[in-house]
């Protein structure tokens, strides 16, 4: 898969490539990394979010880039971009392994990808779909200057899922970026 790579001072974001399943679907396996969205998978279904993943780039021209750490080359998570249908708004997302957990790179990653997705997807506003029990991604919210905007409902299949909505228009992140 063709697409557009982004460097940060630790990362490499790039599109999903077949060389990144096996961490994914390590990722996708551990309780605790996906407590809050969604649930470990089995492989086959870890395979098949996986490609959910790299068709979103090939039909959209946009989906979550995978995040390698530059020192050691390892594939640690997923970040950014995010739209399926029926979604409450343009998502910057991202789930980590636990072992890069703590570092910052889901901030650097966060910060990274939405100024692409708003200098190069042209997107107005970001949102950041997060459990309210998700200590974590809440303090990354924050940290990227997004807010608490209140609770929302998310689409099948997890409609029954707690989840609120953080989020910020594109102006106030040009206004902020550079501080993340």
């Amino acid at each position: 898969m063709q697409g557009p790579v982004i460097e940060t001072a630790r990362l490499l974001l790039r599109p999903t490539a077949l060389e990144d399943f096996e961490s994914w679907a390590a990722l996708q396996a551990d309780e605790e990394a996906t407590r809050y969205i969604g649930g470990s998978q089995p492989r086959a279904a870890a395979w098949r979010s996986f490609l959910t993943m790299a068709g979103a780039w090939s039909l959209q021209g946009f989906g979550m880039f995978s995040v390698i750490e530059r020192e050691s080359g390892r594939w640690i998570g997923r970040v950014g971009p995010w739209y399926p249908a029926e979604w409450p708004g343009t998502e910057i997302g991202w789930s980590l392994s636990r072992e890069s957990w703590g570092r910052g790179y889901a901030t650097e990653a966060a910060a990274a990808t939405m100024d692409f997705a708003v200098d190069v997807l042209g997107w107005t506003d970001i949102i950041h779909s997060i459990d309210p029990r998700n200590a974590g991604s809440q303090a990354v919210a924050r940290r990227l200057g997004s807010v608490l905007r209140g609770p929302q409902k998310l689409p099948a299949p997890y409609e029954n899922e707690p989840s609120e909505v953080w989020g910020q228009t594109a102006a106030q992140w040009r206004t902020r970026r550079g501080t993340a």
